[in-house]
């Protein structure tokens, strides 16, 4: 039988991310298993010259504030830490799995397909393709999705005189 004892939830804290933490959150809880949440800040890729003191002071205040969101995410009956580490986050994700040796990753995802994929990236696809452990992503339904499923389910309207 598959014991989970540690589970890692990556977030980003985008919409997606929120709703599969409260997935991640219930199976930490209902298997007894200690949940990681981690963000990964991605440093900014070019700071113009004469910038460096100023990015720094603004990076430290962006640590602080994401800190704070992460704290905001805990919640009661369930055992969790909250880690921020920097970097590229796919590279991150997969190196916080083997340092804490998780038995499962859960995730949410934009679910991104075809030129929006191809540009953004996929982190979730990087992970999955070399996570050590298994993987659940949780696709967040768009607005669009949710309003074709409302559609779908009200009743057609009849036109006068039918």
């Amino acid at each position: 039988m598959w014991n989970v004892r540690n589970i890692l939830f990556p977030t980003d804290f985008s919409e997606c991310s929120q709703s599969a933490l409260d997935v991640a959150f219930a199976l930490a809880r209902d298997w007894k298993a200690r949940l990681t949440v981690l963000h990964v800040a991605s440093p900014p890729e070019f700071v113009p010259y004469g910038e460096f003191a100023k990015a720094l002071q603004q990076s430290s205040g962006y640590r602080r504030e994401l800190e704070q969101k992460l704290r905001q995410c805990k919640k009661p009956g369930c055992d969790a830490e909250f880690r921020l580490e920097e970097g590229e986050p796919a590279s991150e994700i997969l190196h916080a799995t083997e340092k804490l040796g998780c038995d499962l990753i859960i995730m949410g995802t934009h679910g991104r397909s075809g030129l929006g994929r191809l540009f953004m990236g996929s982190v979730a696809e990087k992970v999955l393709r070399h996570a050590a452990c298994p993987v659940l992503v949780i696709k967040t339904p768009d607005s669009t999705v949710k309003e074709e499923r409302e559609t779908k389910e009200k009743p057609p309207i009849a036109a006068a005189g039918s």
